[in-house]
């Protein structure tokens, strides 16, 4: 096998005919400004080459499955392995999915229970044995001599249909009866069974009387009643209580079996051991009365019952409204918050029995009168949420809603049978709430028997280095019970890396993006070592990343450049960290060196006297603390990997602005007040979800750009000679658009067993728009030529229209000159759709009373790119607008004003402050692990 991988002829997307040579089963970094074309050599030429070949070489029919992928645009490659990418993309957003089933610790765990678990009554919680049929028999004769007992074993319990063939097997057996629906019925009638019917049927052996010498009598009768029953033996005691015995396992006392225990049992994804009230998922989706009644200071004339606050003051409902407050003599003009609770009570849950009346505008109908109960808002959203068949109805019901823990499992997913079955002393739910650190804990110092060692040790080997590989990647606070879809996308990442590593496969090549997204400097060491084991067992990784400790511990370093776009796509050095660091062309090598540097503020602004407080913030691992953000500065949070950052900022401070400021429907989490709401206007969250979910969706519609450029078009000359108005030049709507492919520019064809193709439209080949619509020109470019042009082209070309001008002098000030106006927003990175918003928002015109939110800006960026979003970052701050950033990146930290430190560990070891103020304050407390690491950052 050859020792290198060679790429020639690298063409895909920006790449300028990209040759290179990389070392196989090394650690090789990817590393470049933003945009220029990491990925495209690493994910879209390199894997997407690999995946490719694996998949040409199977039979055409395995393909259907596989998918069919194109030849990315290269010459060749030599050396390459079967590739795995592993990226940031969520796992799984199925409420199903956890942790535990993502890195299959939870089958293991089914296993180990069903093996080794004992069971107890879910009852009265006592322990409970399976019985061999000399235990029973030795448990009857304990009781008093002379006792009358008859010995009973169900057949059919519950079930409908007639059972003719298992009755006459029945009625083979010499003293056995049968009892149906709890008569006795003799051996030679004739048995009528509805079909239609439940039964429980029984066999019944003739009376016994216990007395010396009846074992074998007792023995035989036992043994005819387990062959035909189900393995449960009911001890029917004349004048006394009936016993309960079972070859299975039930509770003596409380007369309840457990079916065999089976790994299937402890799934929640299937009806023998999900939960039957929430069906496996833990919760249920109800009405939220918070979320009906979002704000107590509103009156019901103001819109206090949120779902129709909308309504006409003559239409039914706020009629219905009005007839309850007139009965307990409350205005609608006053703040709900003040009315009795009987009366929130009847709006919200209906009046029951009591009826009201009055006149109601029917609009279609009139006026009419209506007299009887009034249904309550609650199970009037629930009944139409059930009952409609319209998506835009159930979406709009649902922000009324919240996921509330199932009042029967609690949460735990699982039938309380399945709870009952513990190993030492927990239910495997329990066991999936600990913390990966205490569960490995749990698992590693488990007393078990000798002959439950010899039965569960290979399962407890592959437990154990599971949650090994998971405490190598830095995620020893999260929980097998932890829903996948709350993952971030670099949590979701290291999952996988773990999964791979316990795969223990050799000669693959590993594809991997920024894997150190989310982790702490003080955890990264960690992933560095497991990546390392990945290529000391034979394996190749390319890593795209930004972060200085992997490329000083890479083999090997690629630094692609100079700059983005178009100004990208060559290959500006390789080697060692240290070639790196020496060669004077490579912007990357210049900030690891120190030739350009992110300096340290000469003055930090200085937090004045008005805060957002938060009171007792206790949702998730938050352990009841007050938190201040001073405003009109620039406040970074910051601690380890799961010490409660994004709990804080994004679950509490700004749903809990947004309900306040903008009525927002999200609930926040559970905290007890903010205060100094009143020194804002507005709340902005600019997070990275995708800007728009189809093709359709791009820069220049997601920024209003695309509409003042149509309108442009539509003053042209040409255009009003036409008469073609703005809507001519729209891609979505008839007019301008070409027809043959609805304005996509692109054609799917199917391919019936093989996998969709598209194809450029021959009509307008791939323009989107038809001939007269392109005839129409502005400075000499068609409308089709402007959304292919990047941000910094527009720039210049736009730059005497100041609206559009502003804007895209924005998006290029936030590092996306690169980038083209009409590009796919499913084309853009989490970090580009963030910087996108970013520009958008900063492009409108600000109040100063602005507070920004951002969760790791940082992400996707070269440091050149950190500079530049470090300087957009102050003019907010400088125009009085408050920013407050979740950061793990130093170079942002070191020139915040403000820094709320929280930890000091992850998970439950979380959730507390360990540290306010300066970075320099910050460094000064020992207990802060930013601070370790903060302070060698500003010593530099």
């Amino acid at each position: 096998m050859k020792d290198k991988i060679v790429v020639r002829g690298a063409k895909e997307h920006n790449l300028k005919n990209v040759d290179l040579e990389i070392p196989r089963d090394k650690l090789v970094v990817f590393t470049g400004l933003s945009g220029s074309g990491k990925s495209s050599l690493a994910f879209d030429t390199i894997y997407a080459e690999g995946q490719r070949r694996y998949v040409e070489s199977l039979s055409s029919y395995a393909r259907q499955f596989l998918g069919q992928m194109e030849k990315p645009d290269v010459e060749y490659i030599e050396g390459l392995s079967p590739a795995i990418s592993i990226d940031q993309k969520t796992t799984s957003r199925n409420p199903r999915s956890t942790v535990g089933t993502v890195t299959e610790i939870y089958d293991y765990l089914r296993l180990l229970f069903a093996r080794v678990g004992t069971p107890h009554c879910p009852s009265c919680g006592k322990e409970i044995v399976s019985q061999s049929i000399d235990q029973m028999v030795d448990a009857i004769m304990e009781l008093p001599e002379k006792t009358k007992l008859q010995l009973l074993a169900p057949v059919v319990r519950g079930k409908k249909g007639e059972h003719k063939k298992l009755l006459e097997s029945v009625k083979s057996e010499g003293y056995v009866r049968v009892r149906v629906n709890g008569e006795i019925q003799e051996l030679g009638e004739e048995i009528s069974i509805d079909k239609n019917k439940k039964h429980n049927i029984e066999v019944v052996v003739d009376r016994v009387v216990v007395k010396p010498g009846v074992e074998k009598r007792l023995t035989d009768s036992i043994e005819t009643v387990m062959k035909l029953g189900n393995g449960l033996l009911i001890v029917d005691v004349i004048d006394g209580d009936e016993i309960m015995m079972s070859q299975k396992f039930a509770c003596p006392d409380c007369g309840i079996a457990i079916d065999e225990i089976s790994p299937r049992m402890f799934s929640f994804n299937v009806p023998f051991g999900m939960c039957s009230t929430c069906n496996g998922l833990g919760s249920h989706l109800n009405v939220d009365p918070e979320l009906v009644i979002p704000n107590t200071e509103l009156s019901i004339r103001e819109g206090a019952i949120a779902p129709f606050a909308t309504t006409s003051e003559e239409g039914y409902y706020f009629r219905s409204f009005k007839s309850i407050c007139e009965k307990y003599g409350f205005s609608l003009d006053e703040k709900i918050k003040y009315a009795p609770a009987e009366l929130v009570e009847e709006i919200l849950y209906g009046t029951g029995g009591n009826h009201i009346k009055f006149d109601f505008d029917s609009r279609f109908g009139g006026w009419k009168t209506y007299e009887g109960s009034f249904e309550g808002v609650i199970p009037n959203l629930e009944r139409r949420f059930a009952e409609t068949n319209s998506d835009y109805m159930r979406d709009k019901i649902k922000s009324f809603m919240s996921n509330k823990i199932c009042p029967d499992c609690k949460g735990a997913r699982l039938r309380p049978e399945s709870l009952a079955v513990k190993l030492g002393g927990k239910n495997i739910y329990e066991l999936t709430q600990m913390p990966i650190r205490e569960e490995l804990d749990f698992v590693e110092n488990l007393e078990l028997s000798e002959k439950q060692i010899h039965i569960a040790r290979q399962i407890l080997k592959e437990i154990n280095s599971r949650l090994n590989f998971l405490l190598e990647v830095g995620l020893e606070y999260l929980t097998l019970s932890r829903e996948a879809g709350t993952l971030s996308g670099g949590e979701s990442q290291r999952i996988r890396l773990a999964t791979q590593i316990g795969s223990s496969l050799l000669g693959v090549l590993y594809v991997l993006d920024e894997p150190s997204i989310g982790l702490h400097q003080r955890d990264n060491s960690k992933l560095l070592k497991a990546l390392r084991n990945l290529t000391d067992i034979g394996n190749t990784l390319i890593v795209v990343e930004h972060d200085e400790d992997t490329m000083y511990e890479a083999d090997y370093i690629v630094d692609i450049g100079p700059g983005a776009g178009v100004h990208g796509g060559e290959i500006v050095a390789t080697g060692t960290v240290e070639e790196i660091i020496a060669n004077e062309k490579s912007i990357t090598g210049d900030y690891l060196s120190g030739r350009k540097r992110i300096e340290v503020p000469e003055s930090r602004r200085v937090p004045g006297e008005n805060s957002i407080v938060i009171k007792n913030a206790s949702e998730n691992n938050l352990k009841n603390i007050d938190v201040a953000f001073p405003t009109g500065v620039l406040t970074a949070v910051t601690g380890v990997s799961g010490s409660g950052k994004s709990t804080l900022v994004n679950e509490i401070l700004y749903k809990g602005l947004h309900q306040k400021l903008h009525k927002g429907k999200e609930k926040p989490g559970r905290h007890s007040s903010i205060e100094g709401a009143e020194h804002i206007d507005k709340i902005i969250e600019i997070d990275q979800s995708p800007i728009g979910r189809t093709p359709r969706s791009n820069p220049a519609t997601y920024t209003g750009i695309f509409d003042q450029i149509r309108d442009v078009f539509a003053m042209t000359q040409e255009a009003k000679t036409r008469g073609y108005s703005k809507g001519r030049f729209s891609f979505n709507v008839k007019g301008g658009r070409c027809e043959a492919c609805k304005g996509d520019g692109i054609i799917k064809i199917e391919m019936h067993f093989l996998p969709d193709v598209y194809v450029p439209c021959e009509v307008c080949k791939g323009k989107r728009y038809n001939r007269e619509t392109l005839q129409v020109k502005y400075k000499g470019k068609n409308i089709s030529e402007i959304l292919d042009m990047t941000v910094e082209e527009g720039v210049e070309f736009f730059e005497n229209i100041q609206g559009i001008s502003r804007k895209l002098k924005v998006m290029n000030d936030v590092g996306l000159g690169y980038i083209k106006l009409g590009q796919p927003s499913t084309q853009l990175s989490g970090g580009e759709a963030q910087r996108v918003k970013l520009a958008t928002e900063l492009s409108k015109r600000s109040t100063g009373k602005t507070i920004y939110i951002l969760d790791e800006p940082t992400t996707g960026l070269h440091s050149a790119d950190v500079h530049k979003l470090i300087t957009v970052l102050d003019k907010l701050v400088e125009s009085g607008n408050t920013v407050v950033v979740i950061e793990h990146n130093l170079d942002v930290i070191k020139v915040a004003d403000y820094v709320v430190d929280l930890g000091p560990e992850g998970g439950d070891k979380g959730g507390c402050i360990v540290a306010t103020g300066t970075p320099e304050e910050i460094c000064r407390v020992p207990e802060s692990y930013t601070g370790q690491f903060l302070a060698k950052s500003l010593k530099k």
